[in-house]
């Protein structure tokens, strides 16, 4: 799911979105209860009539706002305290206040609001949020004005701690909620424990119902937690690193603002059919970038066609029975070399796909992971 933090994905149309093949594209409780308000949304018959979307719509409940904006946020069993980063106004963040806020929104997926801390932390503080954040969801589910409309997915938390992770999926899902995501991961936790905990929730959770891995965006991640058994992801990553002027490419990233790139007459991947990819070259979008924002237009369009494709692949791969085959070609355009990052061996290991590879030292992508993992993309605190 693309991300359009306040009705709109920067810079992209509602029309040019459904061209893209998205299907569903997630919002954001705090951006939209701040601006423009319940007040407006409601007069507007909701966020799919006043965004012109006819597709399917998914709000986070501003938990993650937590983290993000901690230094303006007071947390307490009652909910949380902010303070805008717009207007310096303070606003109380209680379960019920968000759903009811999402209610207002009208989107078809609606989220607990979890207490959310970041995946580093470990301490008693962990268990605290953990237990919080069931009773939060009893009190969300208590609130929610439109149980037929809209579905309410819990969220697991518990940190790195398998053990609280299976706590907390235990009381989650006698609660019966329609869709149950996994929280409180990509911040920049080691892929080695990442994976891990991905694939303890995977495991003792429903498998008959959606399971949704929040904030995950990096192309090898979508493979390998397709691979452990999560089934709907989000992240601005695709959108946010086309405004720095990266494109998205099967074999990993094209830094367009690069010179190289100014006499580079290819498209930016001659086997993508965007409208990006055929229209244009790489020496344009160069030439464009931070002088106009059609450049930034243009790599969002790509990016967000690249992963529409990517998980579609995915999907098809698996109902052809073909999903290991579609593994193996993956990694391989993207590690030629055939030295593969060592958690992602191991992850796809413990599901019995197994990578041909030529070293197990850490490769540069393991480097890259580390970069990464330092840097969380994530949109809904911009």
């Amino acid at each position: 799911m693309p991300v359009g933090t306040q009705g709109t994905m920067k810079g992209l149309t509602s029309k040019q979105l459904t061209e893209l093949d998205c299907q569903i594209i997630l919002g954001n409780t705090y951006h939209l209860g701040m601006r423009p308000g319940t007040e407006i949304l409601e007069k507007a018959g909701g966020l799919h009539e006043f965004m012109n979307w006819k597709r399917a719509l998914l709000t986070d409940s501003g938990g993650f706002q937590m983290v993000s904006l901690l230094k303006l946020a007071e947390i307490t069993e009652e909910g949380v305290k902010f303070q805008s980063p717009h207007d310096g106004k303070e606003m109380l963040l209680t379960p019920e206040k968000s759903t009811e806020i999402q209610n207002s929104i009208g989107a078809d997926i609606i989220m607990q609001l979890d207490d959310v801390v970041s995946s580093t932390t470990t301490g008693p503080r962990v268990e605290e949020a953990m237990l919080r954040s069931i009773r939060w969801l009893d009190r969300c589910i208590s609130a929610h004005a439109k149980p037929t409309q809209q579905n309410l997915f819990a969220i697991i938390q518990g940190g790195l701690n398998l053990e609280l992770r299976k706590t907390c999926i235990k009381e989650m899902v006698q609660r019966n909620t329609p869709g149950i995501a996994i929280g409180g991961l990509s911040g920049g936790e080691e892929k080695s424990l990442f994976w891990k905990t991905v694939t303890l929730c995977t495991d003792h959770l429903p498998k008959k119902k959606p399971r949704y891995l929040m904030g995950v965006g990096y192309a090898v991640d979508l493979v390998v937690c397709c691979a452990l058994g999560v089934d709907m992801f989000d992240c601005v990553y695709p959108t946010r690193t086309a405004r720095f002027g990266t494109a998205l490419v099967p074999w990993g990233q094209l830094h367009l603002k690069n010179k190289q790139y100014s006499t580079d007459f290819e498209p930016i991947d001659r086997d993508c059919r965007c409208l990006a990819c055929k229209h244009h070259t790489r020496a344009y979008v160069n030439s464009l970038l931070g002088r106009e924002e059609i450049a930034c237009h243009l790599l969002t369009i790509h990016n967000i066609y690249y992963q529409m494709k990517l998980m579609r692949d995915i999907r098809e791969s698996i109902k052809q029975d073909k999903f290991p085959e579609f593994v193996h070609k993956f990694m391989k355009r993207l590690f030629p070399d055939e030295i593969y990052p060592i958690w992602v061996r191991e992850a796809l290991a413990s599901v019995s796909i197994f990578l041909n590879t030529q070293e197990t030292a850490n490769s540069k992508e393991d480097k890259l992971c580390k970069q990464n993992d330092s840097t969380p993309f994530d949109e809904r605190d911009s």
